[in-house]
């Protein structure tokens, strides 16, 4: 079982609010959050459900390649909501919402690229 995962940066304040408007479209806000000064080495934030952050953000050099994560959510609409969130803080389309039969039967899910070029999705496995 996976407890928390995350993703290297190259501009931390671009991919914060990228994140904070994408993931706030499928209830994750930011649940901690400690700079530099705290860490020692690097700004750091973590997105969550309230309570529990399981999604990090860190200030760095961005992963190469670029990763993927995708976020299971409980409704189609949920999924319309973060790829529109997302394209409108600036992520990249990388597949638009929709079924992706290869996958299973009900595999709704929708992909953007973040501003380092990560592969982020969310996705529900529910029938329509």
């Amino acid at each position: 079982m996976i407890d928390h995962t995350g993703v290297n940066v190259s501009d931390y304040g671009k991919s914060r609010a990228f994140y904070l408007a994408a993931l706030g479209a499928i209830g994750y806000g930011i649940v901690k959050e400690f700079p530099a000064s705290v860490t020692g080495s690097t700004d750091v934030a973590g997105f969550g459900p309230p309570g529990k952050p399981d999604f990090w953000v860190i200030r760095g050099v961005p992963n190469q390649p670029p990763i993927h994560v995708a976020f299971r959510v409980d409704s189609r609409e949920e999924v319309d909501a973060f790829y529109r969130a997302a394209i409108a803080a600036g992520g990249r389309d990388n597949g638009g919402p929709g079924i992706r039969a290869h996958y299973h039967p009900d595999y709704y899910g929708a992909f953007v690229l973040d501003p380092d070029g990560h592969n982020i999705e969310a996705v529900c496995h529910k029938p329509g």
